[in-house]
Order: structure tokens, then sequence, then C-alpha cells
């Protein structure tokens, strides 16, 4: 049984890998190693809209619920603002020690997360376009599915996604494994047959 798998999944990623191969503006994200998928989705780097928490052990007065703001900037009890924006939450708690430790905190223990991250924006062929709220593993077909769905004029193979971090779309194949970051802009493109 598992050789059958192993080989239908070798399948899989080789028809995957022939469409890329055919249109090169197709993206793989996805590669087979095993039975896993392993997904290719950039690091997590915050933005504005974030809405984090910052726990400073010890330091009740210095913890809370923070948003980052559209300069992408949080601003602190104490240190003051932050920069946040394009740092992933390690580097966050990183800049909030070393400002603990400018006259403050001898010792600072930071841990930051992500309470509610920013909204993905999807439109084109979808019934219903528009932003809504990121949710944790969110795939393509998630989304489409928020948005209502697929219209009669969808292409279903490929999808455009812009990231919030990187200039201009990107064409990915439309499988179950395409990921969706947040602040990501979706496009779902018409068919032409």
């Amino acid at each position: 049984m598992r050789g059958h798998l192993t080989r239908l999944l070798g399948l899989l990623m080789g028809l995957v890998l022939a469409s890329c191969a055919a249109d090169p503006g197709l993206v793989p994200v996805a590669a087979v190693q095993g039975s896993e998928a392993v997904r290719i989705v950039p690091e997590y780097r915050l933005g504005p809209a974030d809405k984090i928490r910052v726990n400073v052990f010890g330091e009740e007065a210095l913890t809370g619920e923070f948003l980052v703001g559209s300069s992408g900037k949080i601003s602190l009890p104490l240190i003051g603002e932050v920069q946040a924006q394009g740092l992933t939450i390690a580097e966050l708690q990183e800049q909030i020690a070393v400002a603990l430790r400018q006259g403050y905190i001898n010792e600072p223990r930071v841990n930051a997360e992500v309470l509610n991250y920013r909204p993905f924006y999807i439109l084109g062929e979808v019934n219903t376009p528009g932003e809504y709220p990121y949710t944790a593993n969110l795939t393509v077909l998630n989304a489409v599915a928020t948005a209502g769905g697929f219209t009669y004029r969808a292409d279903t193979r490929r999808v455009y996604i812009k990231r919030a971090d990187v200039n201009g779309e990107q064409t990915f194949p439309l499988t179950t494994a395409t990921q969706v970051a947040p602040g990501d802009t979706i496009r779902i493109g018409e068919r032409f047959f």
C-alpha cells in the first residue's frame, strides 16, 4: 500500500512540475518528500494592522496587547515607539529586549506572539470579492470558499498572488497546498475557453 501511495505522489508531483515547465509563469508551491507536502511560504513578517501581545516576564506594567500602526511601529510603555514592520516575531522580541536594557531592566525576558494577523484580499472570479480575516494555515481554496466560491468563468488551474512584501504578482498552480499569507492579495483570473 505504501509503495502505491509513493508512486501516486510521485506522479502527482511530476504533473505539477510538468505544468510549471509548460508555463514559466507558474511557481511550484509544494515538493513531495515521502508522503508529506512541504509548503513554500515566506517567513512571516509583521506589518500594519497586526495585533500582537508582548510579555515582559516579571513586569506586568510592560505587558499588553499592541497594534502595529500604519507607520509600522508599536508604542510600548517606558521605551516608546519600536519599529515592528518587516520584522519576524523573534527579531521584534530582541529589539524590545535591547531597548529595555538601555537603562530600564538588566536582563529582560521578552516574549511576543501574533494575536490577529492582518487581513487578506481576494478579487477576480469569485462570487464575493473583498477583504477577509486571515486564519492560520489558510490555503487559496479556503480563501475562495470564504469569498463565496468560484464564478462560472474562473480559471481553476492557476492563481495570482501579490505578497505583501514582494513587488508584483506571482503565478501559482491552484492546488490544495497553495498557501496564503497575511496581507496577500489573491486574484482569480478568467478562463478563456
